[in-house]
């Protein structure tokens, strides 16, 4: 097995670094993807405003990053009015609202066929409808700063067909779709919309999960820290010049049928 490479997220100065001066909003902010997300932004000197349900988690958070690069907002995705108030907060603590992350998610089973249809609305609701509002809420926020950077956080099952997840594959499908008749609308007021699509990460949302690796090329899942490496990459000047992408990062899960026996 391929061991993950280690990448620091240590915070430092907001003075320096490859964000330095930039603001990050992130949804779903307080644990797994969304922490590890906002603890790479300020090590590269962004300040971030971490939205989430869970308050007690998102204060912890701030606590270890430091009042100065960071504060937590009480955030419903599926509110446009909880939206409206996160950008609020955003832009009168910091001044204004650079890149957006729209990270918040929940994962439900159930196939086509014996899917609750309530546990399914819901999903698409938090899922989908929840970046729909938060970009956009945000975009004027980010138009006023000059552009800038909108990071959708789908998922290799936004790519290909999972069974026995079709409200999760249909919402983050719907992401990709999004992403892409965004950035087409969004490149003229500088406003860069990516997708990203992690596959298996250690994160709580998957701890329960019973899952084995034979089907990614590199043989292991991956730590937060390593979706988070191209987070800070779409969020910098670096990536001036990428828009409307749907950027698989999975070991090489969907390169094809790493199942089939050599012939």
């Amino acid at each position: 097995m391929t061991t993950p490479v280690a990448i620091s997220t240590v915070a430092t100065s907001t003075n320096g670094g490859r964000l330095a001066g930039k603001v990050a909003l992130i949804s779903g902010g307080s644990r797994g993807m969304g922490a590890s997300h906002a603890r790479a932004l300020v090590a590269q000197g962004a300040r971030v405003v971490i939205g989430d349900l869970l308050d007690d988690d998102g204060a912890a958070l701030v606590a270890e990053l430091g009042e100065s690069n960071a504060v937590f907002v009480h955030l419903d995705v599926t509110s446009e009015e909880s939206w409206a108030h996160a950008v609020d907060v955003t832009t009168s603590t910091f001044g204004r609202l650079d890149v957006l992350i729209n990270n918040a998610g929940i994962f439900t089973r159930g196939s086509v066929e014996d899917a609750d249809p309530a546990q399914f609305a819901t999903t698409i609701d938090v899922d989908l409808n929840g970046v729909f509002l938060g970009m956009h809420v945000a975009i004027g926020a980010l138009r006023a700063a000059g552009g800038g950077s909108i990071i959708n956080i789908s998922s290799i099952a936004g790519l290909t067909g999972f069974k026995n997840r079709a409200a999760y594959a249909a919402a983050k499908w719907g992401v990709q779709g999004l992403t892409k008749t965004a950035a087409l609308e969004l490149g003229g007021d500088n406003i860069r919309v990516n997708s990203i699509h992690p596959g298996s990460v250690r994160t709580p949302l998957t701890a329960g999960l019973e899952r084995g690796f034979d089907q990614i090329p590199l043989g292991r899942d991956a730590a937060p820290e390593e979706i988070s490496a191209l987070v800070v990459y779409l969020a910098s000047d670096e990536s001036a010049f990428v828009s409307g992408a749907t950027i698989a990062i999975d070991g090489g899960e969907t390169a094809g049928n790493n199942m089939r026996a050599d012939a």
